[in-house]
């Protein structure tokens, strides 16, 4: 059953700010399990994308590398993760910090 989306004083969860993120943390989101049809690390780049800042995003692209993982992984349809960040209005600065890393898209 789908439940709509709560805002503002119906949320459980405090939004937490300037919270300190260690390395570890980081490496935590390596872990992911991704869902049918979904490449391991396109889930884990869209798990850290979801989840972090762009100072952490940063932080994270260089111990996602160290750690073996392709930037550029596809999807069935061919896309690379950067191609689904062009589709966002406010990701830009995600999408350089990739390019920056190496990442190219599947599809223009």
């Amino acid at each position: 059953m789908k439940t709509e989306k709560k805002r503002g004083i119906e949320r459980t969860q405090i939004a937490t700010r300037n919270e300190e993120w260690s390395d570890e943390r980081l490496k935590s989101f390596l872990n992911s399990e991704p869902p049918l049809d979904v490449a391991s690390d396109y889930n884990v780049l869209l798990k850290a994308y979801r989840g972090m800042t762009e100072e952490l995003f940063t932080r994270f692209i260089p111990i996602f590398q160290r750690a073996g993982r392709n930037l550029n992984c596809r999807l069935p349809d061919g896309s690379t993760f950067l191609d689904l960040l062009y589709e966002h209005r406010k990701s830009a600065t995600y999408a350089q910090i990739l390019e920056s890393a190496g990442a190219v898209r599947g599809r223009m």
